[in-house]
């Protein structure tokens, strides 16, 4: 074999290598980037998942409790309306926007039951409010599990050289769940 012809498949050859590495190195950092997408659009189901189940839980609540206070209307209506807003939103922050004021709601509900004895001591009162704080309880677990996750896709996104090929690919930072503007403060419950 003549030198010359030794020399070109030398070239060739690391030229493939070289190819097959750039190749390597775009699909390693494409395929994290879509992982850690789906990561965040995983973390994002699972709280609409339990924002449903909490949805499904309202009406039980309310109708056992208007077997008992028939004359607290305006807190029931203002349960199912702040229900209804839940059901009618379209993003996820819509979602938790508005149920953020179900939770006040809620809250209304809940005090306006301490009037009532016979329904605190409802077994199947009982059981939804229980079952209802264990949903709040999940609600915040996923809507951590979300920001952890839009965490460590940000920082992916955002870090140099992952910077430019998520320009290239098209993967932009996600927001994080941010709590609602007054949700520090705890609700005033007034009747």
């Amino acid at each position: 074999m003549k030198k010359g012809t030794r020399n070109l498949l030398i070239a060739v050859g690391i030229i493939v290598l070289l190819v097959l590495i750039v190749y390597g190195q775009f699909k390693g950092m494409y395929n994290r980037f879509v992982m850690l997408e789906e990561n965040v659009n995983k973390a994002a189901s699972d709280i609409e998942n339990v924002l449903q189940r909490r949805l499904d839980l309202i009406p039980n609540l309310v109708n056992t409790v208007k077997g008992y206070a028939a004359h607290e209307e305006e807190v029931l209506t203002a349960v199912t309306e702040a229900r209804a807003r839940v059901g009618s939103a379209k993003t996820l922050g819509g979602k938790l926007e508005a149920n953020t004021q179900l939770t006040s709601a809620l809250g209304r509900l809940l005090v306006v039951m301490e009037n009532y004895p016979n329904l605190k001591a409802n077994q199947n009162f009982l059981t939804l409010q229980s079952q209802l704080e264990g949903t709040e309880n999940r609600i915040a677990v996923e809507r951590r599990r979300y920001n952890e996750a839009v965490a460590a896709y940000n920082k992916t996104v955002k870090s140099f050289p992952e910077r430019i090929f998520a320009g290239m690919f098209g993967f932009e930072p996600r927001e994080f769940f941010e709590a609602q503007p007054g949700a520090k403060q705890a609700p005033k419950v007034e009747f």
